[in-house]
């Protein structure tokens, strides 16, 4: 079978593309605008094809009819623009469009759009269905789905929405299926058994303090009232269970979704035994990257680049079932 070649859109630290790789595709070209960000990619497969540039100056035409698939997640920032007509125009400006653009400029036979779940509620709803229409307008079936990413091999609960385009005139000839859940999921002790020592960052003392009263599982919820109260401030009185609040992870459940950081407030991710944020390759191991994945910059855009990939063996097991897909034609 001839080699599935793909396009990667925001291709951040490569959970994403690494993923596709493993499944077999190969990445003719992974387009991203944060200087460290393609550091990261250029240390660890310095024989992709990197663009480091501004997506809106980027021309795809030179790609046309000779790209498989085209893959990736604009940052969810961009859908806070869209607007009610249900139209491409509601979306011009943003890195939706541009998503659609190399869409439109590649004619891949399919497209996989990874965001949010939150995008499917987005201004009731209005959000997602101006941006299934864009896809059908450019000749696409859409199907979508929810997979939480600590029942495909991932020590995180983490839900994304995947959305696959697949072009029409193919269809009847690729049927794509979603990968099957695992039947249990995957536990911190899954993701970090024998975890190389790193770097990472480190609780105030006072945090420190607040976060050994918190037992392995445990929360804010665990903690004195008192105590609650000073460290919560106005939080303590607000709705909703917050219990990502002064989290404490046991080891024999999946992991909190990953943040930027593991030490700010109200989102902390505390390792289970030691009262200390989970170091930068714990985090690596969360996302499911190999021990030998380099993250470039500073620890806390390290952190940054981790937490907002795509888990890598999340994406495998998806693009998995896309050469799956592809090969039935």
């Amino acid at each position: 079978m001839k080699k599935i070649r793909s396009i990667e859109l925001f291709g951040g630290a490569g959970g994403l593309a690494l993923g596709l790789e493993l499944a077999g595709i190969e990445n003719v070209a992974v387009v991203e605008n944060n200087k460290l960000a393609c550091e990261t990619l250029r240390i660890n497969r310095p024989n992709w094809n990197i663009i480091e540039n501004d997506i809106h100056c980027v021309d795809f035409k030179g790609y046309s009819d000779n790209v498989d698939l085209v893959s990736g997640g604009a940052p969810c920032q961009a859908f806070s623009y869209a607007g009610k007509k249900l139209g491409f125009d509601d979306f011009r400006g943003t890195l939706f469009s541009e998503f659609a653009r190399c869409v439109k400029e590649v004619n891949p036979k399919i497209f996989l759009f990874e965001n949010v779940r939150g995008l499917l509620s987005h201004d009731n709803g209005n959000t997602f269905i101006a941006i299934k229409q864009t896809f059908e307008k450019l000749g696409y079936v859409i199907q979508y789905k929810i997979l939480n990413a600590c029942y495909y091999g991932v020590g995180q609960k983490r839900e994304r929405l995947f959305i696959i385009g697949i072009r029409n005139d193919l269809i009847g000839a690729l049927l794509f299926e979603y990968p099957r859940p695992d039947y249990k999921w995957t536990t911190l002790r899954d993701a970090l058994k024998n975890c190389p020592v790193s770097e990472g960052q480190t609780f105030s003392e006072n945090k420190r303090n607040v976060m050994k009263l918190v037992p392995p599982g445990g929360c804010w919820v665990d903690l004195p009232e008192d105590v609650a109260k000073n460290y919560m401030g106005k939080s303590y009185y607000s709705g909703g269970g917050r219990r990502g609040m002064a989290r404490r992870i046991s080891w024999d459940e999946p992991c909190l979704t990953l943040t930027t950081s593991p030490s700010q407030k109200q989102t902390e991710r505390c390792h289970p035994d030691e009262t200390r944020p989970f170091t930068v390759r714990e985090y690596a191991r969360i996302q499911s990257f190999p021990d030998d994945w380099i993250f470039k910059g500073t620890i806390s855009e390290q952190y940054r680049q981790i937490g907002n990939a795509v888990p890598v063996e999340l994406a495998r097991r998806v693009g998995v079932e896309i050469v799956k897909a592809l090969s039935k034609i």
